[in-house]
């Protein structure tokens, strides 16, 4: 069983920064990826980073390509999500996720982290 534990958010004015991250534990032998989800009030989940484990590649979501960037610390067993140049509608709930797939569907995805609360003031 793949635990999650997210941690990192908080509010911030309009251009700021903030750098979430995701501590992993019980790796179960073929999770693929883990991603960082997002959902605000009355939207759907959406898949904004994904960390591709066995090859180290990445995804990003339009909305944050440029502005945010996804890597991975083996040493924290961590998959890091930095925020910068923070707009209004970046503001969500930001989700930890993990599966076997590809990380791009919520639907799909097995286990999660409870959340961290990214409020971006414009």
């Amino acid at each position: 069983q793949v635990q999650l534990v997210e941690s990192g958010g908080g509010s911030v004015q309009a251009g700021g920064s903030l750098r979430l991250s995701c501590q992993a534990s019980g790796y179960i032998s073929g999770t693929n990826c883990i991603g960082w989800f997002r959902q605000a009030p009355g939207k759907e989940r959406e898949a904004v980073a994904v960390f591709y484990l066995r090859d180290n590649r990445t995804y990003y979501a339009d909305s944050v390509a440029g502005r945010f960037s996804i890597s991975r610390d083996i040493a924290k067993n961590t998959v890091d999500l930095q925020l910068k140049n923070l707009e209004a509608e970046d503001s969500a709930m930001y989700y930890c996720a993990a599966e076997r797939g590809n990380c791009l569907y919520a639907a799909r995805v097995p286990h999660w982290g409870q959340g961290t609360q990214v409020t971006v003031s414009s």
